[in-house]
């Protein structure tokens, strides 16, 4: 059993030139981080193709192996045009679902951890707080700041901004904008 798993992983179909040390990568369940090496490593007493990624914001490195790099929802950083569709998506009206909120709680992490950037975005808008909205539950609320946690990451990386900045943009771009997560407006006398 595990030769099969072996010889899965040796002839995988993936490029190991599709990334290269240095390259800023998405990992979905953990965000951004930075592709230390390509190569191969010895694992549990096999030489498997890997891709070392460290993730700063979580102080975490994986190694994934090249054959699990699609299914795993390993990606390059999204491009701009993707940054601005981003933008679009975040400034149409939040939609509303009739889920019960377990459910749509589970949907949610679903598009959180699926690795899609529009998906991500339109969580976000689906979750931000309504005008004068003080309903919101510690888990939706929760929810809301991991999403937008992840597509300000990914967001300041495209732009060139500093995380919070990315985050604040974000929010401004959201149709009911998210006043807790704006700069507070500087003291002019």
């Amino acid at each position: 059993m595990a030769n099969a798993a072996f010889r899965a992983a040796a002839d995988t179909t993936e490029p190991a030139a599709a990334f290269a040390a240095g390259d800023l990568v998405v990992y979905p369940s953990h965000g951004v981080g930075r592709v230390e090496s390509v190569g191969t490593e010895e694992i549990a007493g096999f030489r498997l193709p890997v891709i070392r990624v460290h993730f700063p914001d979580n102080a975490m490195t994986l190694r994934i192996p090249l054959s699990n790099t699609s299914a795993g929802g390993l990606r390059p950083i999204a491009s701009p045009e993707t940054c601005a569709e981003i933008m679009e998506i975040l400034g149409a009206p939040p939609r509303p679902s009739r889920m019960l909120w377990a459910k749509r709680a589970q949907d949610c992490q679903a598009r959180i951890n699926s690795g899609d950037i529009r998906a991500l975005a339109a969580t976000v808008r689906d979750l931000q707080a309504g005008p004068g909205d003080t309903g919101r539950s510690y888990s939706q609320r929760n929810l809301f700041e991991l999403a937008i946690d992840r597509l300000g990451a990914e967001v300041a990386i495209i732009l060139g901004l500093d995380k919070e900045a990315a985050i604040a943009r974000l929010a401004a771009s959201l149709h009911y904008p998210d006043e807790a997560l704006l700069p507070a407006p500087a003291n002019v006398p």
